[in-house]
């Protein structure tokens, strides 16, 4: 295997939430999982915002995946904004400040059925023309608010019954209908010059297929969150499929399970991925960017800093 580049030449991101609405779209019931149902208002606190790119910047963080869904207010479709969403005007303004830091923004939108609460009525209308067209406006319209972003992350996990079992509305594309969407969505990027990144889970399922279907053009982002990285363990094994078949790669990681993770996927992907498709590692979280989740977003983000000590001194 060709020796691998410095931690400082890979990208070291941090998915970072505006808009959360991507979980249920019903009241659920349990106090305990207050962030799971969709509210009509912005789960976002802008100074915990701010403080948080700035421990991004000290850590060495230098990509953010902003997953934007209500938290925008878009000309092309403003029945999407909720209370608080931000004007295109603020987040273009965050989105210099950013570049300032050397923090490059990444805009996610998350078109999986089980995580597009944030799409409000046309959750109601997958793969028809009406939902094509919006879908089509949306990228469009957020490539060119965040001034032709060489990625666009479109999402498309778990996209299975058991996933949205928590929703009053539950719908799941199958078999060819899928692998439309997901070819839509992505030459939709294309068009706006980007290049599509999506979660790579269909693989679990779908082994196969996937390999055989799945565009080398389109970047994958496997995600586990264990600490076992044995070969027993078919979660790890997507990553060296993706590996062997060629595709390029930003292996996921997360301190939502245990502190190990993010570790120990920088140290099984140096060892097991080709320098040439590993582009990077991203950190996620899984809570909203509020004061109430200080702690998690700190560890994962001190997490960021070990991985890239890991990466220059394995």
């Amino acid at each position: 295997m060709a020796k691998h580049r410095k931690a400082s030449e890979l990208i070291w991101g941090y998915l970072l939430h505006l808009g959360y609405n991507m979980w249920a779209d019903r009241d659920i019931g349990d106090p305990t999982r207050l962030h799971i149902t969709a509210q009509p208002y912005l789960r976002c606190d802008k100074p915990f915002w701010d403080e948080l790119l700035g421990v991004m910047q000290r850590v060495g963080v230098n990509m953010v995946v902003i997953d934007l869904g209500e938290g925008v207010q878009y000309k092309s479709h403003p029945e999407l904004a909720v209370r608080g969403s931000w004007s295109g005007e603020q987040l273009r303004a965050e989105l210099a400040k950013m570049r300032t830091m050397g923090l490059e923004p990444i805009p996610k939108l998350n078109f999986s059925t089980a995580h597009d609460a944030w799409l409000g009525p046309y959750a109601r209308m997958v793969s028809t023309d009406a939902y094509y067209r919006v879908c089509a406006d949306l990228i469009a319209e957020v490539s060119e608010l965040f001034d032709g972003p060489r990625f666009f992350h479109l999402g498309m996990d778990e996209e299975t019954a058991r996933h949205q079992r928590n929703y009053a509305y539950a719908v799941m594309r199958q078999y060819d209908l899928w692998w439309h969407d997901l070819l839509f969505l992505a030459e939709q990027v294309e068009k706006a010059h980007g290049r599509p990144w999506i979660w790579s889970d269909y693989i679990w399922e779908h082994h196969d297929e996937f390999l055989e279907r799945m565009p080398k053009s389109i970047v994958q982002s496997n995600w586990y969150y264990g600490s076992d990285f044995s070969e027993s363990v078919g979660y790890v094994n997507a990553y060296r499929d993706l590996e062997s078949h060629g595709y390029d790669q930003i292996p996921t990681g997360s301190n939502w399970s245990n502190a190990d993770n993010f570790t120990k996927t920088v140290a099984f992907a140096k060892e097991h991925i080709a320098p040439q498709r590993l582009l990077g590692f991203l950190q996620t979280v899984w809570k909203p960017t509020l004061e109430m989740e200080r702690e998690r977003h700190m560890e994962a983000l001190d997490l960021i800093r070990q991985g890239r000590e890991v990466w220059d001194g394995a």
